[in-house]
């Protein structure tokens, strides 16, 4: 964790830097502000992810998000918020960002839709230097104690919906990709590890009825910081009478662009990332639980004992008003 935890300190980072979720399919908010308001009613989800469990300063992040429209009616304008906080070993972030989606009706029935959305908030990003194992005890670029600061930024998105498919873009962190270097100064420490880079993220899926009471719902998100790998997760989930969903997903780098990282790593990164077990059961009309187990396929897969992560979602209708029927997007 030492060596993790030195190579997370470095002065540039290449990689995903963005928190990691494998149950966005069933809440895609965290992914883009465009779908606040999706499923027409107000809605919560709390979620809970241990990632590489047995691993001494593993991630571990908790979320917690509402959503619903404003006009039940017409339903044209969603809104959102969304809280999370993560840690990896000396690091931490911890972030709140309220949502607003314009969700215009391409058709009279209104089932063919076209979100535009937006978030706007703050991360606290911290450093504790009491968890960092050091060589040299008088290094400078150490700090001595928890050392904090706060970060304003905003984030965009675009959704498509129909009753078959769907599809959405969204780009978070664009206050990022400054290179002067003073995106993160501690009180005078200089550490540039928690350099942001602007992330993109393109969306999509459908929704196929094999048999009465059987649903297929395939889904891909692809992710891109625009300077490391490219990553793809696959799913694919079963429905059962629209009320206990179970599958599974692939993430693996994907090489769509020539970047500088593959000059020097491209034959030392794997492209395999993991592959994931998903459910979600419908406890009652108003409450549903998700659980997802994640397993490595690279080198770090023998080294710890996979991630585990939980969620509970409650519906709390349209101010008094019936449920509605799942949503499957």
């Amino acid at each position: 964790m030492v060596m993790l935890s030195l190579t997370l300190l470095s002065v540039k980072g290449y990689g995903q830097q963005n928190i990691q979720f494998t149950q966005y399919i069933f809440n895609s908010m965290s992914v883009n502000p465009a779908y606040a308001g999706y499923k027409g009613e107000w809605f919560g989800q709390v979620g809970l992810r241990s990632q590489w469990t047995g691993l001494n300063g593993a991630p571990k992040t908790g979320s917690f998000s509402i959503d619903g429209v404003l006009d039940p009616e017409t339903q044209r304008h969603g809104v959102g918020l969304q809280i999370t906080a993560d840690g990896l070993g000396p690091q931490s972030a911890t972030g709140i960002f309220a949502n607003y989606a314009l969700r215009l009706p391409l058709d009279d029935s209104k089932s063919h839709r076209l979100s535009l959305g937006i978030a706007g908030g703050v991360t606290q990003y911290g450093l504790d230097g009491t968890k960092i194992s050091v060589n040299d005890p008088d290094d400078p670029n150490i700090p001595e104690g928890k050392l904090s600061t706060w970060k304003p930024d905003i984030r965009l998105g675009a959704y498509y919906n129909n009753t078959k498919w769907y599809a959405g873009v969204a780009v978070h962190d664009l206050f990022a990709g400054s290179d002067s270097g003073e995106d993160f100064v501690f009180n005078q420490n200089t550490l540039q590890s928690l350099r942001r880079n602007i992330h993109g993220y393109l969306m999509a899926g459908a929704l196929f009825q094999l048999d009465r009471g059987l649903l297929l719902r395939p889904s891909l998100l692809l992710k891109d910081d625009f300077k490391g790998p490219t990553s793809l997760d696959l799913n694919a989930m079963f429905i059962f009478n629209e009320k206990f969903w179970i599958g599974g997903g692939y993430r693996t780098r994907a090489k769509f662009f020539n970047r500088d990282y593959t000059d020097y790593s491209v034959n030392k990164l794997s492209s395999m990332n993991s592959i994931s077990g998903i459910a979600q059961f419908y406890v009652s009309q108003k409450l549903r639980i998700g659980y997802s187990y994640d397993h490595m396929l690279n080198r770090l897969g023998v080294t710890q004992n996979g991630t585990h992560e939980v969620t509970l979602g409650i519906t709390f209708g349209k101010f008094g008003r019936q449920v509605l029927s799942p949503r499957f997007f």
